[in-house]
C-alpha cells in the first residue's frame, strides 16, 4: 500500500501548486528485482519500483539527507554517523542511527556484502551522473538485485529529484510539496537577482580551509548556488572545475568584494592577518561564516540543505532585493524538511556558523 508523511507545515513562501515540474562471492542471495513499473532517474536509467520500501540505503551524504527529508523512517543509516550537535537538530531516533559507509565518493567504505547484510529495498544516490556513476549504479544492480536509483545531484534538478525519489518509495504526496518549496524558491529569487546588471553583480570568493586557501573552481558545485544567483566566482581564469588550492597571491589580484567561507578558524582570523588586509572584502567587513548545522548550507554536502543556503546567500550578496527575515526562514526550513522546529537560541547557533 502507497503511504504519505503529512505535509503543510508553515512556510515563508506561497506554494504554487501550477508548477510542474560481476558476481558476489558464493553464498550471497541477491533478491529479485520487483516485476513492477520502473522510472527514468537522473542518469536516464529505467530503475524498477520495488514492490514496497521499507528499508533505503543511501551511497552518499547528500542522498541520505535527501532521503531524510522525504521520509526519514526508511533511511536505513548514515554515511557517517552525526554528530551529537548534528543530532540535535534531527528527529532522535533517525538521526541517532548508525553508519553505514558509502558506495560512492571520497572514503568509499561500503562493499556489497554489508549493503545486502542490511537488507535495502532501494539504494539510493544522489549527485554526478556522469557515465561512470551510471555504470556503478547498474553494476551493483545487476550484482545485488536490488533497484539502485542514480538522481541528479545538480542544485537546479532537486525538484524533480524530489519527483522521481516520491514515485520510487510511494510518498508522492509529500514530494510534491518539497518539490514545490524548492522551485518557488528559486523561481523567486532568480526573478530577483536576474534584474541586477551583470557589472554590478558582486565578485566572490569561496574560502575554504583554515587558511582560506581552498576554493571552489567556476562550474564546481561547490560553488553552484553562488553562481546560481549570479554572483561572480572570481576562482574562474579557465582554471577548470573542481576544488583547487590557490595561493593568497592570487585571491588579491582577484580582489573579491565578499567572501563566503565554512571554516570557523579562517572567519575568526582573518580580519586581524595583516596579509589579508587587501582584500577588499576583508577591508569592507564582508565575510560571511556559512550555517552549517546539522547541514552545510553552501556545500557540505551538495543536497537539498542548500535550499536554505540559497536564502542566506541571497541576503548576503544582493540584501536590497532580500526582505525576507533569515529567521523565520531558517525556523520553517528545519520544519519542513528536517521535521524538527529549532528554537530561537538554536536558530541563533545555526546562523552563526559554529558547530
Amino acid at each position: 500500500m502507497r503511504h504519505d508523511l503529512k505535509g503543510g507545515l508553515g512556510m515563508s513562501l506561497r506554494i504554487d501548486r501550477r508548477l510542474a515540474l560481476g558476481t558476489l562471492a558464493a553464498g550471497l542471495a541477491a533478491p529479485a528485482l520487483a516485476r513492477t513499473p520502473f522510472v527514468i532517474d537522473g542518469a536516464g536509467r529505467q530503475v524498477p519500483i520495488p514492490a514496497s520500501v521499507g528499508r533505503v540505503f543511501p551511497a552518499g551524504p547528500p542522498a541520505a539527507i535527501l532521503l531524510y527529508t522525504l521520509a526519514p523512517d526508511l533511511l536505513i543509516g548514515w554515511p557517517r554517523a552525526n554528530r551529537p550537535e548534528e543530532r540535535e537538530f534531527l528527529l532522535p531516533e533517525v538521526g541517532a542511527r548508525p553508519e553505514v559507509g558509502r558506495i560512492t565518493g571520497r572514503g568509499n567504505t561500503a562493499n556489497l556484502e554489508l549493503v545486502l547484510a542490511l537488507r535495502p529495498d532501494l539504494i539510493l544516490d544522489s549527485g554526478s551522473t556522469r557515465r561512470t556513476f551510471a555504470e556503478l549504479a547498474d553494476r551493483v544492480q545487476g550484482q545485488t538485485g536490488i533497484p539502485y536509483a542514480l538522481l541528479d545531484g545538480r542544485f537546479d534538478a532537486i525538484p524533480g529529484s524530489y519527483i522521481t525519489l516520491g514515485q520510487l518509495t510511494g510518498f508522492e504526496r509529500r514530494a510534491k510539496l518539497l518539490s514545490d518549496w524548492a522551485e518557488e524558491t528559486m523561481k523567486t529569487l532568480l526573478s530577483r537577482t536576474e534584474t541586477v546588471p551583470r557589472e554590478r553583480r558582486p565578485r566572490v570568493y569561496y574560502a575554504r580551509g583554515p587558511r582560506g586557501l581552498e576554493t571552489g573552481l567556476a562550474g564546481s558545485i561547490n560553488v553552484e548556488t553562488v553562481e546560481f544567483l549570479g554572483a561572480v566566482n572570481v576562482a574562474r581564469d579557465g582554471m577548470g572545475g573542481g576544488l583547487a588550492q590557490v595561493s593568497l597571491e592570487q585571491v588579491l589580484a582577484w580582489n573579491p568584494e565578499v567572501i563566503v567561507t565554512i571554516d570557523q578558524t579562517f572567519a575568526a582570523n582573518v580580519r586581524s592577518d595583516p596579509a589579508w588586509r587587501g582584500v577588499r572584502a576583508v577591508a569592507d567587513g564582508r565575510v560571511h561564516l556559512s550555517p552549517k548545522i546539522p547541514f552545510g548550507w553552501v556545500d557540505f554536502p551538495p543536497s537539498v540543505n542548500r535550499l536554505a543556503g540559497l536564502w542566506w546567500l541571497a541576503k548576503i550578496l544582493y540584501p536590497a532585493l532580500v526582505s525576507e527575515d533569515i529567521r523565520t526562514l531558517t525556523r520553517d526550513f528545519h520544519t519542513l524538511f528536517y521535521h524538527v522546529t529549532p528554537t530561537e537560541a538554536q536558530i541563533d547557533r545555526v546562523l552563526a556558523g559554529r558547530d
